[in-house]
């Protein structure tokens, strides 16, 4: 009998492992469970996920024939670029000027996520229909329109600063807070209007413009502020566009203390042009009317409202701080509205409006549609 228990406890222990007999219980049965499932003793390890690509902003400028517009432009951006450094800012046309928006999506990487930053004020034909169809033309994109560049309170402040530094890049003795020269489309410094010339004076402060024409006197700078304020903008037969420029008009208004009258006047497409503008102000008694260029660079649109001014014009809006990070604020005003659930989120402009944001490519539009059937049929 004893050598009968010897001889099963080696047969036994044959059958089973060493490095099982030492195994902890727990791990031991692991082990079996594994091995008569076929899957093995160790379950791989799950495969690395790779991270999504960073959203690309690229920023949608119109396009001009004037050469200063695309350096004005790329200084922009080069400023869009330092203020996050980590971000990728790419550059396309709608019109004229290289890139074209269609070669820039093109270029992205599939699957890239692009938000389409307008370099525009306000929801015309190029916001609401160009900038979606260039984007459901690139499929291999999944993308965002943000909203235009106006009305925001950041808009004021670069319309109210340009204002004040026309003063300053004309000529010394303009005293502190001069701000840097801005490249107009003839090359030269902002304040030069019709009928300016050398030893243009103006005034420093909030208030500060450069006085051409009649109103100057040479070498002799001018304690004076305007009394009122055309808004040049582009122009469009969108009334929703029309309505946005005179919220505009109505920011730097208030900016400039609430008594300047502001009012907009059009380069094409809708009245009042700045001309008519201009008339209108003087019929109510005002003598020093000044420019605010709302156009982010120069170009026909900007020489050709610049053309009207009787007293001052400002340069535009380039590279100004403010405009930086309003491009960014728009970028991440997109991104957070995509963040929401639907198929189309929207957003609420300082006009009290709300409007759409979210361009999808057809695909993503397919499976919205696809889920929304679902949820429906549920």
């Amino acid at each position: 009998m004893t050598r009968f228990s010897a001889q099963l406890h080696t047969q036994l222990t044959a059958i089973r492992p060493p490095a099982v007999r030492g195994t902890a219980r727990g791990t031991a049965r692991s082990t079996v469970r594994s091995t008569a499932t076929g899957v093995g003793a160790a379950a791989p390890a799950p495969a690395p996920v790779s991270p999504a690509p960073a959203p690309v902003l690229v920023a949608v400028a119109h396009g001009s024939r004037d050469p200063a517009a695309l350096r004005t432009v790329t200084r922009l951006l080069a400023a869009v670029r330092a203020a996050r450094p980590r971000l990728r800012v790419e550059l396309g046309h709608v019109e004229i000027d290289e890139p074209a928006l269609p070669h820039t999506l093109a270029g992205l990487p599939r699957g890239s996520e692009v938000v389409l930053v307008p370099l525009l004020f306000g929801r015309g034909h190029h916001v609401k229909h160009d900038l979606p169809r260039a984007l459901a033309d690139a499929p291999h994109l999944s993308g965002t329109v943000a909203g235009p560049l106006g009305p925001h309170p950041l808009l004021a402040e670069a319309l109210h600063d340009r204002l004040a530094e026309a003063a300053a890049t004309l000529g010394p003795g303009l005293g502190p807070g001069a701000g840097p020269a801005v490249e107009t489309s003839a090359g030269s410094p902002a304040g030069v209007g019709a009928g300016a010339g050398a030893g243009a004076g103006g005034i420093t402060g909030a208030g500060a413009v450069a006085v051409t024409g009649a109103a100057r006197r040479p070498g002799r700078p001018y304690a004076l502020a305007p009394d009122a304020v055309v808004l040049a903008a582009a122009g469009s037969r969108d009334p929703e566009s029309a309505d946005g420029t005179r919220h505009i008009a109505a920011g730097l208004r208030e900016r400039l203390g609430g008594t300047t009258p502001v009012l907009p006047g059009y380069a094409s497409a809708a009245r009042p042009t700045v001309a008519e503008a201009v008339r209108t102000l003087r019929a109510d008694g005002h003598r020093r009317i000044a420019l605010a260029s709302c156009f982010t660079a120069p170009g026909y649109f900007a020489a050709r409202c610049a053309a009207e001014a009787p007293w001052a014009v400002s340069a535009p809006l380039g590279a100004h701080p403010a405009l930086v990070r309003l491009v960014l604020h728009r970028f991440d005003e997109a991104l957070a509205a995509t963040s929401r659930e639907g198929a189309s989120c929207a957003l609420t402009s300082p006009t009290g409006a709300s409007f759409p944001v979210t361009s999808r490519t057809g695909a993503q539009r397919t499976a919205a549609q696809r889920t929304a059937a679902q949820r429906t049929a549920a």
